[in-house]
């Protein structure tokens, strides 16, 4: 379902560090693990960046074309809703139906949302459960599947009813300032999904349990407080009866807070490279990257939210006897909102990533400074791009419109040359860490 997930695209990116990197495929051997210990590799060995397979360059033209087409799509469905006042016999219904307001938009965007989903249902199966099996890189069943999907409807449908009439109320209140109190009223939303999501909807989706390995568990709490994380609980999800990804990530804060770790990833990294991801993954937590992340993409929703405030008056005046409304405050103006939202969010994309990039880059080096160990970064690495059939070196132009991470080559290469503590130039984060005890 695309209604208005831009909201929580910063954070979704930041939450899933490692996301979508996957396994190798069944017909692959897979590379045995080895448990090695600190020094094992020589310090300055170099790590080869791997030459991408004919599957993975396979995986990625079919994956830039279908992000191509999920673009298209996304603007087109919700035009014909506008288009064809099919949004604006929704609103009738609706407001039959009950006369309240807040009903009314609850109403229609329930209506909305199944409609939607079930236009968008063909291709998000092709995308989320068939091509995933073609290229080896799903374990799910098309029941878990099934459940999944539909349990995304419902959170997502829960969500948008107890939220979707603030800007709509803020519309009708100051039609002037909406774009503004609507981009200020995004900030508390998102610190509260981050406070909820680890223990109300996660859950939802995924078993955590206590990590079974106490060893790596030890370890990864001894690098947590090295990292100034105190007081943090290491969980275990069990995905591989469903996936073949890998992902491990630090999330919430306050009470909330946890370090979260797929028992894929346990898995296939050794416990050196685990301890790097983890390394990485406390860098974004220590450095703040997620209020840093709540900022900028608070300014870029106000900022997209405006030039929609700009050019939605005149959109309507226009085509207002097609649309059914002549109001923006109107819920029938849901499609207009999501098409110029898409519209603009495209124009948007290349400096969303760009500073997601950076954050990731620094995660690197923050992860690369607390363990000062270059091989089992750049090999974690390795083993990323080959489970997840990357691409090492993107176009150009697809980095800049769809990578929220650096490429994997240039994360191997810097984790091959950065080590300034050889040299004794300073850290960058040296400051931040904690003496070991």
């Amino acid at each position: 379902m695309r209604i208005a997930v831009v909201t929580f695209v910063g954070l979704l990116l930041l939450a899933n560090g490692l996301a979508g990197a996957r396994q190798t495929d069944p017909g692959t051997p897979s590379q045995p693990t080895v448990r090695a210990g600190p020094g094992h590799h020589p310090s300055g060995e170099r790590v080869p960046v791997p030459e991408p397979t004919e599957k993975a360059l396979s995986y990625y033209r079919t994956g830039t074309i279908l992000w191509v087409v999920d673009n298209v799509w996304g603007l087109l469905v919700p035009a014909l809703f506008l288009f064809t006042g099919f949004s604006a016999r929704i609103r009738t219904w609706a407001a039959r139906l009950s006369r309240r307001w807040f009903l009314t938009i609850a109403l229609y965007f329930v209506a909305f949302s199944l409609l939607t989903f079930l236009v968008d249902l063909p291709l998000a199966y092709y995308e989320g459960h068939v091509r995933e099996h073609a290229y080896g890189l799903s374990n799910q069943t098309l029941a878990k599947w099934t459940r999944e999907t539909f349990l995304q409807l419902l959170v997502g449908t829960i969500v948008g009813v107890l939220f979707l009439w603030v800007p709509y109320l803020l519309l009708k209140k100051s039609p002037r300032r909406w774009w503004l109190y609507t981009g200020l009223a995004v900030i508390p939303f998102l610190v509260l999904m981050i406070l909820v999501q680890p223990i109300w909807i996660d859950p939802l989706f995924n078993k955590f349990g206590p990590m079974n390995d106490k060893t790596t568990e030890s370890q990864i709490l001894a690098l947590a407080d090295r990292a100034g994380i105190e007081g943090g609980r290491v969980y275990e999800v069990a995905k591989s009866e469903v996936t073949k990804a890998l992902n491990a990530y630090v999330t919430g804060f306050g009470a909330t807070k946890r370090i979260v770790l797929w028992d894929t990833t346990i898995a296939r990294l050794d416990r050196e490279e685990l301890l790097f991801v983890m390394g990485h993954e406390m860098g974004h937590y220590v450095l703040g990257h997620v209020w840093q992340l709540i900022g900028f993409f608070s300014l870029l929703i106000m900022a997209t939210l405006y030039a929609i405030h700009l050019t939605a008056g005149w959109l309507i005046a226009r085509y207002r006897d097609r649309f059914g409304f002549s109001d923006l405050a109107d819920i029938a103006s849901l499609p207009l909102v999501l098409l110029l939202f898409g519209v603009y969010g495209l124009v948007v994309t290349p400096a969303a990533m760009s500073f997601t990039r950076h954050a990731e880059h620094e995660a690197d080096r923050f992860g690369l400074e607390i363990t000062r160990n270059n091989h089992a970064a750049a090999t974690a690495f390795v083993k990323l791009q080959t489970d997840n059939l990357a691409v090492p070196r993107p176009n150009r132009v697809m980095v800049l419109f769809r990578a929220s991470h650096p490429p994997l080559g240039d994360r191997i290469d810097f984790s091959n040359e950065y080590r300034p503590w050889e040299s004794g130039a300073p850290l960058a984060y040296d400051h931040l860490f904690k003496a070991p005890r």
